[in-house]
């Protein structure tokens, strides 16, 4: 375990193997233990950083302000970036999932001579859900709109209870709670349970309907422009409710993906699946 200290904040992490550099994002409400059963094999080939996010984890959860800007996926990014700086390495391959996957499509889009490849698990770009939200996706991801309500609202309710609230959160797909490992679980409660991190997660759902979708607009239609790999779940909502290669493309101009075998946890509900595919991909 490390801490590397950020302008902005501490971030936790750990790092291991040999090779090229291969940043690991997790989603929400995780930390970096979601690649526990993926980052050994890929250490074989890369190195690999896996960090918890700020607001997650053991990381630092800086104060916000009322436009939500510290859980900016911008300054989220630059934490990561600053990271990898303090590691040594100037430029990487990126793996994220969820949230994670917001924050790197913000690094790759302010950083883009930085990041060599992305890879996004289960997700499409956030302005463009928003925009195209149906009442299913609303339903089914009804945390995207009950998280983005005024403080204390949520941080109340889930702080009430955080294990239950993160269990029917992460357990009511077609897998229920059988993606995760007991001692993964059992991290994922720990770190959860800290009213920080319950306050900084809402931040982070805040700032990706407000300002983040300011920072996407006043990009004027700039597009990525390194290879991206979107890889979604064909029992999760993502690819019901949306084209994840049609979005992307209008974001990213070197766009490639599929869905793979699993629900919305892909790198813990098909592990194998998902190095197999960073393999081919980052190599």
């Amino acid at each position: 375990m490390l801490d590397v200290t950020t302008s902005g904040t501490t971030i936790r992490l750990r790092t291991g193997g040999s090779g090229p550099a291969l940043l690991l994002l997790h989603g929400y409400p995780q930390t970096h233990v979601l690649w526990h059963r993926i980052a050994p094999r890929l250490a074989e080939r890369f190195t690999v950083v896996a960090a918890d996010l700020r607001g997650y984890g053991d990381s630092g959860k800086p104060e916000t302000d009322a436009q939500h800007m510290p859980y900016s996926k911008r300054a989220m990014a630059n934490d990561m970036a600053e990271v990898m700086t303090a590691l040594g390495h100037e430029q990487f391959f990126l793996g994220a999932h969820d949230r994670g996957a917001r924050v790197s499509h913000r690094l790759a889009l302010d950083h883009p001579g930085r990041v060599r490849k992305l890879a996004t698990l289960d997700i499409a770009p956030t302005r463009e859900m928003y925009r195209d939200t149906t009442d299913a996706f609303a339903r089914a991801y009804w945390h995207w709109f009950y998280l983005i309500t005024p403080a204390p609202f949520p941080e109340r309710m889930i702080g009430a209870d955080p294990d239950a609230y993160w269990l029917k959160k992460c357990g009511s797909g077609a897998a229920g709670l059988n993606p995760f490992s007991p001692e993964a679980l059992a991290e994922y409660l720990r770190c959860f349970r800290n009213p920080a991190t319950i306050h900084a997660s809402c931040e982070d759902y805040r700032a990706g309907a407000a300002v983040d979708i300011v920072h996407d607009d006043e990009d004027g239609g700039r597009k990525l422009d390194m290879p991206l790999l979107a890889l979604w779940g064909e029992n999760g909502v993502i690819g019901k409710c949306f084209d994840p290669l049609a979005l992307w493309r209008e974001r990213a101009s070197d766009v490639r993906g599929h869905p793979l075998p699993g629900g919305h946890y892909l790198a813990e509900e098909v592990p194998d699946l998902v190095a197999s595919e960073f393999e081919a991909f980052f190599t």
